[in-house]
C-alpha cells in the first residue's frame, strides 16, 4: 500500500507533510577547516532566521546542521504563528510579574508579525491565514484555570474574546481567543529564508554532526568527522544545546513528545487547543489543493508511558467521531524541551564565556519563540541590548516552580536509570517478528533488537551513550528513545536527537 494512500486505516510510515511538500538543495557536509565571523549550529527555525538576520548586517556566517536542514522538530510542528503558548499568563504573572508577563507577550508578538510581514512584502507562497488562537475547556476544573487565564489577558491588555461553543462537535464549558493570530506553511517561508542567507554570502553545512567546542576568545567547534571551525561567535541553535559547558542543561531541560494526523476534512475559521489532557490541537491545512485538518495532542515524556502507535490511535478515533474522518494521509511526531519554569533559554551559555550563545526549551511554541530568539542572538553578537534578554537569560536564578520541576524531573531520571537496568528481557531474539523492535538478551547482556522489512535483524546496545540510562522501543517512529534526558537513535544506533552525541553501540547478528 502507498504509505500516503490511506482509507481508514494510518500510514505504515511517519512522515511529515511540510517536509514532504519541499524541494530541499542536495546536502554539502563540511569537509575542511573554516574560519568565521559566526558559528549557528542548528538549521531549524532559530538558526535558519538568526543566520538570514546576522547576514542582513553583514555578518560572516556558517550555518552548520547534523542531519537535514529543517529535518527536526521545526519540520515536524503543527506551525501555529502565536502568542497563546497554552495556560501560561496567569502563571507568569504570579511568578514573574505583570510586567515580565507582557514583555513575554509583546516579544512573541513581534515575532509574529515579522513572519508575517517577510512573507507578504516578499508575496511567498506560504498558505498564510489570519485565525484567532482559541483554548477551550471542557471540564469544570479546566474552566477555572481558563477563567484565571481570561483574567491574566484582561491584566495585561491582551486583545482577546471569549466563547461557548466551537466550530466542531466538541461539547465545552468555555474558551478564549488571542484575536489576529496565524498558520501557515512553515519550509517554504524558512526556505526563503535559507536561500536569501545563501544569496548574502552565507554557507550551509548539512550531515556534518558537531561534538565539541574548545572555548576562547575564538571558540573552535569540532566537527564528528574530524574537521573544525575556528570562530568569533558560536551560537547553538540545535534544539538541545550541541555544548553543554559544565551548565548540566540535561538537568534543567526534559523532553517530551507529541503527534499529529492530517485528516481529510471541511476548513474552518481558528486554531484550537485544549486544556484539558489528553490534549487536542486543531487547524485546517490544504494538501494537494484539498482541505485537511490537523489534528494533534498525546504529549507524554520522551522514552515513558505506552507504544507510541497507541498515540496516533487515540488521535485516529478522535477525528473520526469528531470530524467522522476516514483518510489519513500523513502522521508524524515530533519532540520539544521544555525549562523548569515554562521560559526558553535564550543568551550566553555561561558568565564567564561571553562569545558562546544558545537558545532552547520552547515547550511546544518554536514558531514565535524561535524566531523571537533569533532576533535575541542577532542582538547579542551586535552587543546590542534589550529588555528581553534577562527574562529569557539561560543562567537566571531558579525561580518556583523551577525548583519544584528540578526535583521532580531529577527524581524521574534516577528512577529510570536504576529500575529500568533491572527489566528483563521482553522477547526470545528468534521471537522478534519483522517491523517488531524489542529489548533482548544478547550474549548475556541487555540489547535492543529490530527486525526490518527484508528480515535483517539490527541488534544494538540498549544503554544510552549520554549517561547510561536504558532506551526503550517507539513502535510509531522506529526508533530507541532514553526516558531519562530525550535522547533518541535510529533503530541501527545513528544518533536522532541529543543530549547523547555518540552513536548506540551494534552488535554483530
Amino acid at each position: 500500500m502507498n504509505r500516503h494512500d490511506t482509507h481508514g486505516s494510518l500510514p505504515k510510515e511517519p512522515s511529515s507533510y511540510w517536509i514532504d511538500s519541499t524541494t530541499f538543495d542536495e546536502p554539502k557536509p563540511l569537509s575542511e577547516n573554516i574560519k568565521t565571523d559566526v558559528a549557528i549550529v542548528g538549521a531549524g527555525i532559530t538558526g535558519i532566521t538568526a543566520a538570514y538576520l546576522l547576514a542582513k548586517e553583514g555578518v560572516n556566517v556558517v550555518l552548520l546542521e547534523a542531519n537535514r536542514v529543517l529535518q527536526g522538530t521545526t519540520g515536524h510542528t503543527t506551525a501555529k504563528i502565536t502568542a497563546q503558548h497554552g495556560l501560561i499568563y496567569d502563571e507568569l504573572i504570579h511568578h514573574i510579574g505583570e510586567e515580565s508577563a507582557r514583555l513575554y507577550f509583546d516579544v512573541n508578538e513581534r515575532a509574529r508579525e515579522f513572519i508575517e510581514r517577510t512573507i507578504q512584502e516578499n508575496v511567498l507562497d506560504c498558505d498564510l491565514e489570519k485565525h484567532d488562537a482559541v483554548l477551550y475547556a471542557v471540564s469544570k476544573k479546566s474552566a477555572k484555570q481558563l477563567k484565571k487565564e481570561i483574567r491574566a489577558y484582561e491584566k495585561l491588555n491582551i486583545p482577546h474574546s471569549t466563547m461557548s461553543k466551537l466550530p466542531y462537535d466538541v461539547q465545552i464549558d468555555s474558551a478564549l481567543a488571542m484575536k489576529n493570530q496565524a498558520q501557515f506553511h512553515p519550509l517554504h517561508y524558512l526556505t526563503f529564508l535559507l536561500n536569501e542567507f545563501k544569496k548574502m554570502g552565507g554557507t550551509v553545512y548539512e550531515q556534518t554532526p558537531v561534538v565539541n567546542m574548545s572555548e576562547g576568545e575564538t571558540p573552535i567547534i569540532q566537527t564528528r568527522d574530524g574537521f573544525s571551525v575556528t570562530t568569533r561567535f558560536a551560537l547553538s541553535c540545535s534544539h538541545f544545546p550541541f555544548y553543554d559547558g559544565d551548565n548540566y542543561f540535561f538537568s534543567r531541560l526534559y523532553a517530551e513528545r507529541s503527534y499529529v494526523l492530517a485528516v481529510e476534512g471541511e476548513r474552518m475559521d481558528g486554531m484550537y487547543l485544549s486544556v484539558d489532557s489528553p490534549k487536542r490541537s486543531v487547524r485546517s491545512a490544504t494538501i494537494n489543493g484539498t482541505p485537511h485538518l490537523l489534528i494533534g495532542g498525546e504529549s507524554h515524556k520522551t522514552g515513558q508511558g505506552e507504544p507510541t502507535m497507541h498515540h496516533y490511535e487515540a488521535l485516529q478515533s478522535f477525528a473520526n467521531e469528531t470530524f467522522g474522518s476516514t483518510s489519513f494521509p500523513y502522521r508524524w511526531s515530533a519532540q520539544d524541551l521544555y525549562t523548569l519554569d515554562h521560559l526558553p533559554y535564550v543568551g550566553i551559555l555561561t558568565d564567564n564565556n561571553f562569545n558562546t550563545f544558545l537558545a532552547t526549551g520552547y515547550r511546544k511554541w518554536g514558531m514565535t519563540s524561535g524566531t523571537a530568539a533569533a532576533f535575541m542572538l542577532k542582538d547579542y553578537v551586535l552587543e546590542k541590548e534589550t529588555d528581553e534578554m534577562a527574562l529569557f537569560d539561560p543562567n537566571r536564578f531558579l525561580i518556583d516552580p523551577s525548583l519544584k520541576n528540578f526535583l521532580q524531573q531529577n527524581m524521574d531520571v534516577a528512577k529510570h536509570f536504576f529500575v529500568d537496568k533491572l527489566k528483563p528481557a521482553e522477547k526470545l531474539l528468534k521471537n522478534v517478528k519483522i517491523g517488531e523492535g524489542a529489548i533482548v538478551s544478547k550474549d548475556g547482556s541487555r540489547a535492543g533488537a529490530y527486525r526490518d522489512e527484508q528480515g535483517e535483524l539490527h541488534i544494538v546496545d540498549s544503554t544510552c551513550t549520554h549517561l547510561g540510562c536504558e532506551v526503550e522501543w517507539n513502535n510509531g517512529d522506529r526508533t530507541w528513545d532514553c526516558p531519562c534526558h530525550g535522547s533518541r537513535f535510529s533503530y541501527d544506533g545513528t544518533v536522532i536527537e541529543g543530549p547523547a552525541d555518540e552513536p548506540l553501540k551494534q552488535f554483530p547478528k
